[in-house]
């Protein structure tokens, strides 16, 4: 077979119907309704404001709730999660994608790291969820970037130094949240308010401008006992560049509600996930 030539069945090779890897019918499904009547019970915690170009930590404890909100211009976020009782359980980006798919929508979960791999948090509230899929392809709350990072901008900037990338303000407000070895933990996000897709050419990741404005917000249910680190982007609204000083920025603030017991009567956070974890091996162990 010549190397830059198609076989004669390819054609036939490319007509494969696709299987979806993971069906979702499956999936242990959150309570919608419950979560609402929690909601209506909720009482205000406290909230924290992430100013621009920065990043901040707060807690929410489990069958609470949390709020991201878009206050003043548009602005993006990139949130990372952990189990508040034991840090290395953290959100897990990928396993999130293969799940329920590249962007995040009402009634989805975020899902933990091995070996726990359970829900974290369910997306309660959108007031973005019009949006769709724009004419590019772009859709917003991705599960896909990894953060901007100051080693990728050392890469592609000839080596300069820039210490606002989300890693590195994540990795600030975690250490602020008194939890030794912040940068191992940090890990890949779900971009708040960012808008993205996948090029139809080359497949590459775009980001563009997004719709978010003052008063957009997303709210989550806090499956398990939260801390969370939000970094409000460097890039503003991600509609020209990120790791930069020079586009406009605005903060973004987190208001945590907590769900009296009497309204939790019967509901208990997920338990970890059940797989035994010997691997196969005749003599178990972990």
């Amino acid at each position: 077979m010549t190397p830059d030539l198609p076989p004669a069945d390819a054609e036939a090779r490319r007509a494969i119907a696709p299987v979806i890897a993971y069906p979702p019918q499956t999936l242990p499904q959150p309570d919608l309704a419950f979560q609402a009547r929690a909601r209506s019970a909720a009482r205000k915690l406290g909230e924290v404001v992430v100013p621009p170009r920065e990043g901040a930590s707060f807690r929410v404890p489990a069958g609470g709730f949390f709020r991201i909100t878009c206050t003043d211009g548009p602005q993006v976020g990139d949130l990372n999660l952990f189990n508040a009782d034991n840090p290395q359980e953290r959100f897990y980006s990928g396993k999130t994608r293969a799940l329920h798919g590249t962007h995040l929508r009402v009634g989805q979960r975020l899902w933990s790291s091995f070996p726990a791999l359970r829900p974290m948090a369910t997306l309660f509230a959108d007031t973005l969820a019009w949006y769709g899929t724009d004419p590019h392809g772009g859709r917003v709350h991705d599960v896909i970037g990894t953060r901007c990072d100051p080693y990728t901008h050392w890469l592609l900037s000839g080596g300069a130094q820039y210490h606002h990338c989300c890693h590195s303000n994540l990795t600030r407000a975690l250490e602020g949240a008194g939890v030794p070895g912040a940068e191992g933990l940090v890990h890949d996000v779900l971009n708040v308010f960012m808008c993205t897709g996948f090029t139809p050419d080359t497949g590459q990741y775009f980001m563009k401008a997004s719709p978010v404005r003052a008063g957009d917000y997303l709210e989550f249910f806090a499956e398990i006992p939260l801390l969370g680190v939000l970094s409000a982007c460097p890039g503003g609204d991600c509609g020209a560049e990120h790791s930069s000083d020079a586009v406009a920025c605005h903060p973004l603030l987190v208001e945590i509600w907590e769900t009296p017991a009497v309204a939790l009567a019967g509901w208990e956070p997920p338990a970890p996930n059940g797989y035994d974890r010997t691997h196969g091996r005749t003599t178990g162990g972990r």
